[in-house]
């Protein structure tokens, strides 16, 4: 008797450890929401130079493309918990650091010029596509570099913690370019290593390269050259298995879209004058991005 009351004991103890070890291995629905609702405060991360998706303007408000989406998800949020008067907290973050922060807890989503792709999706769930970009060169307009063959022995820029970073390494080893590779901090600084000449070209996503041509000293330099070494989707970034939140994010993207608004939105950031020299990027709506905006998805393109 007393062996069976021990055996029923410890079966009991067995199956409430397995279920509260599974209760910590399963993620839990809609965390970021229940995080959100119980600190009374949503953190948005946030770019400082990529231009014209999420940056500083001269008066260090973060704006931008991207941004505009950023702040349509933080009012379908606030609608979400009948929260009107939530604490909104903006944090700068890197292209090194964005996914640990994100990991960690540090922030709770971001919109910026993060690329969705099958690699990162191990590490982090990506929203509905909210830009499609190619990754070409910027260099010296009326110079060498036309295509990226002309980059052989030569020193080229790119931001660090990218998808170009990798493409451009993989592209020198392959090829046998012998190319030297600088891996610059943020766009701004991949830039600014191309306008000092120590490097003949910056290889990055199209659109990113005209933001940064558009805060030259002297835009007319510069020039957007090289066929395209990939086709991108930027998505906001969020926490891995948070079915809730994606939801709330893809069905705000997707009524922006769907709606006309996200394509006022491309019209006001790449095809008018924009901070902080208020210069016009003259970047025109692509095919990509019409078909995107009639219908809204998640797909990863590379």
């Amino acid at each position: 008797m007393q062996l069976r009351k021990l055996a029923t004991a410890m079966l009991v103890v067995g199956m409430s450890a397995g279920l509260a070890h599974a209760e910590d291995a399963a993620p839990a629905a809609s965390s970021t929401l229940d995080k959100i609702a119980k600190n009374g405060v949503i953190v948005v991360g946030h770019r400082e130079s990529s231009v014209p998706f999420s940056y500083y303007d001269n008066q260090q408000k973060v704006v931008g493309y991207s941004q505009d989406y950023s702040n349509a998800i933080v009012e379908a949020v606030k609608k979400k918990l009948n929260k009107p008067d939530l604490q909104v907290k903006l944090i700068p973050i890197t292209s090194q650091n964005r996914i640990p922060l994100l990991q960690n807890g540090t922030f709770d989503f971001e919109c910026g010029s993060t690329t969705n792709n099958v690699e990162r999706q191990k590490q982090a769930a990506f929203s509905d596509t909210i830009f499609v970009v190619g990754t070409r060169l910027l260099a010296k307009k009326g110079g060498d570099i036309k295509d990226f063959a002309d980059l052989k022995g030569k020193a080229v820029v790119v931001t660090s913690g990218t998808t170009s970073e990798v493409l451009l390494h993989k592209l020198n080893e392959e090829q046998k370019m012998d190319m030297r590779i600088i891996s610059a901090k943020d766009h701004g600084d991949s830039f600014r290593t191309l306008e000092s000449g120590r490097a003949v070209a910056f290889m990055m996503d199209d659109a990113l390269l005209a933001g940064e041509r558009a805060k030259a000293k002297k835009p007319d330099n510069w020039e957007i050259v090289g066929n395209p070494q990939s086709q991108e989707a930027y998505g906001c970034m969020l926490r891995k298995d948070d079915v809730a939140f994606k939801k709330l994010m893809d069905d705000t993207i997707a009524q922006a879209q769907t709606s006309g608004e996200a394509e006022k939105w491309f019209d006001k950031w790449f095809k008018n004058p924009i901070p902080p020299k208020n210069l016009n990027m003259n970047f025109e709506l692509s095919s990509e991005m019409k078909a995107l905006f009639k219908e809204p998805n998640d797909k990863a393109l590379n």
